[in-house]
């Protein structure tokens, strides 16, 4: 008769369980039952104990240990969806997509102001390229969009004498309120969040890595202004 109850109370918690995921997507299932699934074995492995059933009641409850461990894990190394980086200069707003890594970027003077530079034909993004010949900074930040979109948009540029590769001046001291945007923190993150987010940047970023030698010194002044009293 325990044994009976013991595996009706089983089912009962599984028909629950059930009437749950039912109301969820996919992604929504698979982390319930992930995360749930452990409790309701380890609920079992309970039962089985009162019910004198020690080695299997035992054998659950660590089957749903190892389980539940394992859950975090997964749940640990998953992305973060939405995050994203932020750096802007006199010119242009770009954006960074911390899980595809695609930047994307938006004009706020000129010609093209207003506009998307996904939108914008590599014609037009010449053009604006030329534009920027008096705000290097923004310019250097165009030329990282470029480099992605179109890897041989320099070799047919037209020649205007300036030094393209080189790094773009400061506009002045990075704001934290900056430096959060840039790693794609909220304000206040703690120092560990910090260098958790420089860290992951820096793997994507680094011009050793095939990134660029201007995202990757803002990603680093970033870091040194939110660090800068924790040192």
């Amino acid at each position: 008769m325990s044994i009976f109850l013991g595996v009706l109370a089983g089912f009962m918690l599984l028909a629950m369980l059930c009437v749950a995921l039912v109301r969820l997507d996919a992604k929504q299932i698979a982390t319930t039952v992930r995360m749930v699934g452990p409790i309701l074995l380890g609920a079992i492995g309970v039962v089985m104990l009162f019910m004198g059933r020690a080695g299997v009641g035992g054998g659950l409850i660590s089957l749903a240990l190892g389980w539940f461990t394992w859950a975090r894990r997964i749940s640990s190394q998953q992305k973060s969806p939405g995050k994203t980086s932020t750096v802007r200069t006199a010119a242009i707003e770009m954006e960074l997509d911390h899980d595809s890594g695609t930047l994307d970027g938006f004009v706020l003077a000129g010609r093209h102001e207003g506009k998307t530079l996904d939108s914008m034909s590599l014609d037009e993004l010449n053009e604006l390229h030329r534009e920027l010949v008096s705000d290097p900074e923004s310019d250097q930040l165009l030329q990282t969009y470029l480099d992605g979109r179109f890897p041989a948009w320099r070799e047919n540029a037209d020649a205007d004498g300036r030094d393209r590769q080189g790094a773009a001046p400061s506009s002045g001291a990075m704001t934290k309120e900056e430096a959060y945007k840039v790693l794609g923190l909220e304000a206040g993150a703690a120092a560990a969040d910090v260098r958790k987010a420089h860290r992951r940047l820096m793997q994507r970023l680094h011009p050793d890595l095939g990134g660029t030698s201007f995202l990757a010194a803002r990603i680093n002044e970033a870091k040194d202004v939110l660090l800068s009293n924790h040192n």
